[in-house]
């Protein structure tokens, strides 16, 4: 296996593990129904803008169903899928927006990314809350409506946080975004 192949293995396998650990540290009420504010996104995004959409996937995926399995709150297959895997595996697309894979993302193309990817995140989750959830919406209340603000109360939060982590990541340590250093330090040992 080739190093730089190990290197985004284990990458993925490290960040996966870091977005469990940040999202048992939860900032705000709990919902009642699922959803949180935390820092889960974070990992899967600096995955996605440092080694490309297909690895942001993947560790996405890795990251919904870890979450599934710790905690995870299952009605129906389908619902499953909607809240887990793809939910985060969404979350990769944010480096669609990225100009080059191996560059430091500009805060224009983080802002754009992340705005992108939380939206698909959302859809999945509002989907979800309409089909399996929408019975837990107050007399009165419209399921449309009630799916939508109640996903929009927690990810939005998550966002601004997530969004806040990561252009502090861009400027203070820009070479985190950059997948090729790494391979200095490999090649020079």
């Amino acid at each position: 296996m080739n190093r730089d192949r190990l290197l985004t293995m284990i990458e993925v396998a490290v960040m996966t593990g870091l977005a469990l650990v940040l999202n048992q540290v939860k900032f705000g009420a709990l919902w009642a129904m699922g959803g949180s504010i935390s820092l889960i996104m974070v990992p899967i995004f600096v995955i996605a803008f440092r080694r490309g959409w297909k690895m942001g996937i993947v560790t996405g995926f890795l990251v919904g169903m870890l979450n599934l399995i710790t905690g995870g709150y299952v009605v129906h297959p389908i619902q499953l899928l909607l809240d887990y895997p793809v939910a985060y595996l969404v979350l990769g697309f944010a480096s669609l927006f990225a100009l080059k894979r191996d560059s430091v993302p500009s805060v224009k193309m983080i802002v754009t990314g992340l705005i992108f990817a939380t939206t698909l995140r959302f859809l999945s989750h509002y989907t979800s809350g309409v089909v399996w959830f929408g019975e837990y919406a107050p007399e009165g209340w419209n399921v449309y409506l009630y799916s939508f603000f109640y996903n929009i109360s927690y990810l939005v939060p998550e966002m601004l946080l997530t969004l806040g982590v990561l252009v502090l990541l861009a400027k203070k340590y820009p070479q985190f975004f950059r997948a090729n250093h790494q391979r200095q330090f490999v090649d020079a040992a």
